[in-house]
């Protein structure tokens, strides 16, 4: 079977082992070129007697290019393209001596007329290994000749354009068995991949592969000699991953005709994280360790339907021994708040520091589960840390919220160089120095040291730290309990807490001196709608009306700069200018599936924390424009990008939820909640037709899937309904509202009948049950539907509460 799918690429690799120096190629898997991540790297030595080639200008940078390329000159300095663009990652490689095109016709059209290949890099701004790549090669005027003189060179941010991204990261996995960032690939000048990988080094350090400048010199040798050859392998590469795509699409729609999928897809799901779970430190995988909020939805809908029985308790401890193990570890920044990307290390402690913005929202939502399950005001205070984080560091004042912070920073004014983890590690004596005061008899530094394991030599094994930057540095992790730390010092865990969050601001405030990591300032659609859902969700939740307007004053800001009304589409970004402003590139790139359907949810989860059926009225429309770019009508599903753009050689499904749930898995979930809302049965065939056409996958490994297994159980299951009539700022209203808040029940479809003139208005036009609701003697009235059956309506909490408990027999865990 691999030999029928990969024959192409075998074909393909003979001529890539050739150019990069390899024995004879023989008829097999082709080998892996991606390099060994963890490595040391060193760097080349600069080729400052190079002439820099004549394409450079002198200009002034923008503040965002000086802010990113080094610490703080404003004398001219030579720009390339790439200083025209709005993207904070191609800004970061706009004084490269490397003469960058963005993606686009002009690159192409270069291309083709002087015959060149294309290399293609691909990162994004918070990128370590891809700031690597740039210091070692792309900032060598060596290497940018060999560039320069062979290839034409284009630089992509993937946030800005995933459709390219994933395009070519299909090629580089089934190639290489693996992909990451930076992406490196070599194209035809007709845009098909050649050859790829991920970091390549500047020097070869015998670890069986080429070094990067070796392997271009390699590849422009044989594209002089062979260009003919090399461009029919490319078509290959392209006609086989076109065929894979192919026979993924028609298995699954053959396999959900004779075997419907339902139980078994999900109970194998959660048979496979469990067998992934490991349960020293929590976590699906070992070092490095995700957060990969989408287990976390799934095993918590799992607990929801089967609270009595030994799976779903099961389910419920991996999330909850998870949550609370990352909150304590070193991927959470217990100074400056919001957690890293993830760790590198099985315990959750030493963190790459990056932190992302959809990092944030999922896991917002996650604490927020997790409050609702346990009442255990532990998970409520983590999601509060992230908002604050949120709102403090990754939010413009209009209301959008920006992508990511860097995890490379100066460690001190002047410093020659950019070091990871420098703005959130310490010192052994910086902590005694800044610490050096008590209460209740107790040494502060001393409760520190103890508390989060900090040693006078670092805390951070050498084998998680290969550039030696964290030499000596201790990261803030904690491996034990607050009642241990209590405990040791004779105190009481409220006095404990009270001694950590004043220590905490006295370390906030002297981190606040050093050099920042750089923001990404880039606002993504689809990232700003999980953010509105983390704020909307935790305002319903905590009942905390500021999280809800900050949701609100987010969506508004879409609609006002990302979106058209006129043609009711989405774009995929905006721009924080240097004066503050947004601006905008000067051909905005259009919306994906992503935008669509992580920004309907927001909508959704919006409008059930302000019910305010605007919102409810505004996601229809977005699904009515999802459905008309991205729909495949002949296999069912979405794709994740339209067919507008005509450089996307490839219109592909993501099959996966990674550090993002996939936009089918979401679109599913919607097209549920949106047909329940509005009484719209074709949209809930549209969600039965998305998970037919993923059926193989959900039957055989849906581990890759669990936010789509969880819309699979919601599609059999069907959304419970609450529906309460009464005026929406009555006091009995909202005595039953708060009821709702305290009850984890996946999937709710929740609406306030509070009359043809409130809030609900384009639900009395939709839902006929809606305006026969009224309140019983003056006093809201709350109705339960379950399965197409109501049951009789109640006036008191108590007795709501009774009502929505009644489909499990052992619920005191979610009771008051």
């Amino acid at each position: 079977m691999i030999l029928t799918r990969f024959g192409h690429f075998n074909q393909c690799f003979c001529i890539y082992r050739r150019i990069t120096s390899f024995n004879k190629c023989q008829p097999k898997f082709p080998i892996r070129f991606d390099s060994k991540i963890h490595q040391d790297q060193p760097t080349l030595a600069n080729g400052s007697n190079i002439r820099r080639l004549s394409f450079l200008r002198s200009i002034a940078p923008t503040n965002a290019a000086r802010n990113m390329s080094g610490p703080g000159t404003s004398k001219p300095v030579k720009m390339n393209r790439l200083a025209l663009e709005k993207s904070p990652y191609l800004l970061q490689h706009a004084t490269n001596p490397v003469d960058w095109y963005p993606w686009g016709e002009e690159a192409f059209a270069t291309a083709k007329a002087e015959d060149k290949p294309i290399f293609l890099s691909v990162g994004y701004s918070t990128c370590h290994w891809c700031h690597v790549m740039e210091k070692e090669s792309f900032e060598n005027e060596a290497v940018a000749n060999i560039m320069n003189e062979h290839f034409i060179n284009i630089k992509v941010d993937r946030e800005e354009r995933p459709d390219v991204d994933r395009m070519y990261m299909a090629f580089v996995q089934a190639t290489t068995g693996g992909g990451g960032w930076p992406m490196s690939v070599f194209l035809t000048p007709t845009l098909e991949p050649l050859a790829g990988g991920t970091y390549f080094p500047v020097e070869s350090r015998g670890l069986g592969m080429p070094s990067f400048p070796q392997l271009l010199l390699n590849i422009a040798e044989e594209w002089r000699k062979n260009s003919k050859a090399l461009s029919s392998s490319g078509k290959f590469s392209l006609q086989a991953l076109q065929d894979m795509k192919l026979q993924k699409l028609k298995s699954s729609t053959a396999a959900s005709k004779v075997h419907a999928i339902g139980e078994d897809s999900w109970q194998k799901c959660a048979l496979q994280l469990s067998r992934s779970y490991e349960a020293d430190h929590g976590g699906f995988s070992m070092a490095p360790k995700f957060p990969q909020p989408s287990n976390f939805n799934f095993l918590f809908h799992m607990y929801a339907k089967e609270k009595c029985s030994e799976r779903g308790m099961q389910c419920l401890e991996m999330c909850l021994h998870t949550l609370k193990k990352m909150a304590f570890g070193g991927l959470h920044d217990h100074v400056n708040k919001g957690f890293a990307r993830y760790s590198v290390d099985e315990r959750w402690h030493v963190p790459h520091f990056e932190k992302m913005l959809y990092d944030q929202a999922q896991l917002a939502v996650s604490y927020c589960d997790a409050y609702v399950v346990t009442k255990d005001e532990f998970y409520a205070d983590v999601a509060r840390d992230i908002l604050a984080y949120v709102s403090r560091d990754l939010s413009h004042e209009l209301g959008g919220f920006y992508g990511a912070e860097d995890a490379d920073s100066y460690p001190y004014k002047g410093a020659p160089r950019k070091m990871e983890g420098a703005f959130c590690v310490w010192e052994y004596d910086e902590i005694k120095n800044l610490l050096d005061y008590e209460t209740n008899g107790v040494k502060h530094y001393n409760v520190i040291i103890y508390h989060y394991n900090i040693k006078e030599s670092g805390n951070v094994n050498p084998a998680q730290d290969p550039h030696k930057e964290l030499k000596n540095k201790n990261v803030l992790a904690c491996f034990d309990s607050y009642e241990s730390t209590a405990r040791h010092f004779n105190i009481t865990v409220p006095q404990l807490k009270e001694v950590l969050n004043q220590s905490h601001q006295v370390l906030y405030k002297e981190r606040q001196k050093r050099p920042k990591p750089d923001t990404d300032t880039k606002m993504v659609t689809s990232w700003n709608g999980l953010m509105i859902s983390g704020f909307a969700k935790a305002g319903f939740v905590l009942k905390n009306q500021t999280y809800i307007d900050r949701a609100i004053l987010a969506a508004n800001f879409i609609k006002k700069f990302l979106y058209n009304d006129e043609e009711k589409s989405l774009l995929r970004c905006c721009y924080r200018g240097d004066e503050g402003e947004i601006t905008q590139t000067s051909t905005p790139i259009l919306g994906f599936l992503d935008d669509y359907a992580f920004l309907i949810r927001g909508l959704l989860d919006l409008y059930e924390a302000s019910l305010d059926a605007d919102w409810l009225q505004w996601a229809e429309t977005l699904q009515e424009t999802q459905d008309k770019l991205f729909w495949d009508e002949e296999d069912g599903g979405y794709f994740t990008s339209s067919n507008v753009d005509k450089s996307i050689l490839l219109r592909g499904k993501e099959d996966q939820d990674g550090a993002e749930p996939c936009g089918n898995s979401v679109a599913v979930l919607n097209l549920i909640r949106l047909a329940n809302y509005l009484h719209r049965t074709d949209l809930r065939e549209k969600a039965g037709e998305t998970l037919a056409s993923f059926a193989e996958r959900l039957k055989s490994i849906p581990i890759a899937l669990p936010e789509m297994a969880s819309g699979l159980m919601l599609y059999h299951n069907f959304p419970t309904q609450v529906f309460i009539a009464g005026p929406t700022e009555d006091n009995s209203t909202q005595a039953l509202l708060d009821v709702v808040r305290s009850r984890y029940i996946p999937g709710r479809i929740l609406a306030v009948a509070d009359g043809p003139g409130g809030r609900a208005g384009l639900l009395y036009q939709r839902i006929e049950t809606l305006r026969r609701l009224k309140p019983i003697e003056g006093r809201a009235a709350a109705y339960v539907c379950r399965n197409f059956t109501c049951s009789l309506p109640v006036t008191e909490p108590d007795d709501l509460a009774t009502s929505l408990d009644a489909n499990s027999s052992c619920c005191s865990s979610e009771k008051k």
